[in-house]
Formats: C-alpha cells, structure tokens, sequence
C-alpha cells in the first residue's frame, strides 16, 4: 500500500513517470498472481493491458487507495472475462521458428517443481465452483476487503463472505482427504 497515494495519483494524472511508476509497483504483484490464479496463459501481456487500461483512464476514477485497488481488480477481472471469450472464440496456433528463439531453457528439475507447483494449485482451485474460485483469488491473492471483491464480482458482500467461507471449507476437505493435516 502507497503511504501517500493522493499525491501519487495526482502526480499520475498529470503525467508523472514516477506516478505510474510508483502506482504500477504497488499492484503489478497482486495483478499479475489474480492473472496467474484465473490461469491465463499469457500472465505478462494481460498485466500489460490491465495497467494499460488503469492509466488511460485515470481522469474517469474517484476515490481514495481502497477504490483505487477495487476498481484496478474490476479491470483485470472484466480483461480475464474478455481474454477467455476471444480464446474461445480464436484457436492460438503459432509456427515455431528455432532460428528467432533467442530464450535460454531452465532446468529441467526447476521447470518441473514450477510446473508441479502450480499444476497442484490449479488442481485444487477446480475443485471449487467458479464464484468460490474467482472470491478466494480476490480475498487471498488480491488482498482485495470484502467489499472490494464483492463489487468486481458483482454480488452482496453477505454472499461473497459464505463463497469464502464455503471455499475455504471445501480446500480443507480435499487437502485433508489427502492425508495433510491442517
């Protein structure tokens, strides 16, 4: 959180790098992880168009830093609805060139704890509904109140505390039918 996010937005409005630069540092974390969480392929290019969006419409938004957060998380859920559609809608295929490839590989072993890792999260977020799912991203990943979740999902803050409380209830069992102990 931005100890001085007034200032820091005014400066924004008005054009200062060091504004944005400041109000990007502040969410890009939490954005690209709620990004990650809805498991969008391409985490880096949505951020991009989220901020994208976050700061071409500064003059629009009112409020203080929790409105400011709230309405930041609106964008990137609306730009997750928006990239599922076009997905849906576009199949992706690309002709692999090895000769314009200039990235280096990890290991193997690291590639393969990631992608056990995040395989293990996703796993466990399927098992939930998808209000469930979207409520946890927000509350836990986003650090978003209660009543900031509840107006990007669009429901009363009464339904998303039991959509929490359900998911929540509903990790434990599948973890403890596991045999982990909580």
């Amino acid at each position: 959180m931005l100890a001085d996010f007034d200032p820091v937005l005014a400066s924004a409005r008005r054009g200062s790098p060091e504004a944005f630069q400041a109000l990007y540092a502040d969410l890009v974390r939490p954005v690209a992880a709620y990004l990650r969480g809805k498991g969008v392929p391409d985490v880096e290019d949505l951020t991009s168009e989220v901020f994208l969006a976050v700061f071409t419409g500064l003059e629009r938004f009112s409020g203080g830093q929790a409105e400011f957060r709230s309405w930041v998380f609106t964008i990137a859920h609306r730009r997750v609805v928006d990239h599922w559609r076009r997905a849906s809608r576009t199949p992706g295929t690309a002709e692999y060139d090895a000769d314009d490839d200039t990235r280096t590989a990890p290991s193997a072993e690291d590639e393969a704890l990631v992608d056990l890792g995040s395989a293990r999260v996703h796993e466990l977020l399927a098992g939930l509904t998808p209000d469930q799912r979207d409520v946890l991203l927000l509350r836990v990943v986003a650090d978003l109140t209660v009543e900031q979740a509840a107006e990007v999902v669009g429901k009363p803050a009464g339904a998303v505390k039991a959509l929490q409380r359900r998911g929540l209830a509903a990790l434990r069992r599948l973890v403890e039918a596991e045999g982990v102990p909580l």
